[in-house]
């Protein structure tokens, strides 16, 4: 189980804010893997915009990412994914939620 800090739970708390990011992430999900020119393909939204977006998911340590040559493809982090809800429902439900 990966534990996350005060720092990181900011990250991604601000990561899933932006509805945007939120969408990007949320078209992640829905594949195995996904490459940044699917997404821009994908958005109407510019590929540095987009290029921005991926960097602060990839900080938040909501998505991995690996590059092949040029091409960087995104997967989610299901385990960044679930530790934060799990920590998020024990703060503020105050239940014991299992690992």
């Amino acid at each position: 189980m990966t534990r996350l800090g005060v720092e990181q739970r900011a990250r991604i708390a601000k990561a899933l804010a932006d509805d945007r990011r939120f969408g990007i992430l949320e078209a992640i999900a829905r594949t195995e893997e996904l490459s940044c020119r699917e997404l821009v393909e994908r958005l109407p939204i510019a590929q540095a915009t987009v290029s921005h977006h991926l960097k602060e998911l990839a900080n938040a340590g909501l998505i991995a990412v690996r590059q092949e040559g040029q091409c960087r493809f995104y997967q989610l982090r299901t385990d960044t994914v679930a530790e934060y809800l799990r920590q998020v429902e024990r703060r503020l439900l105050g239940r014991r939620v299992p690992a």
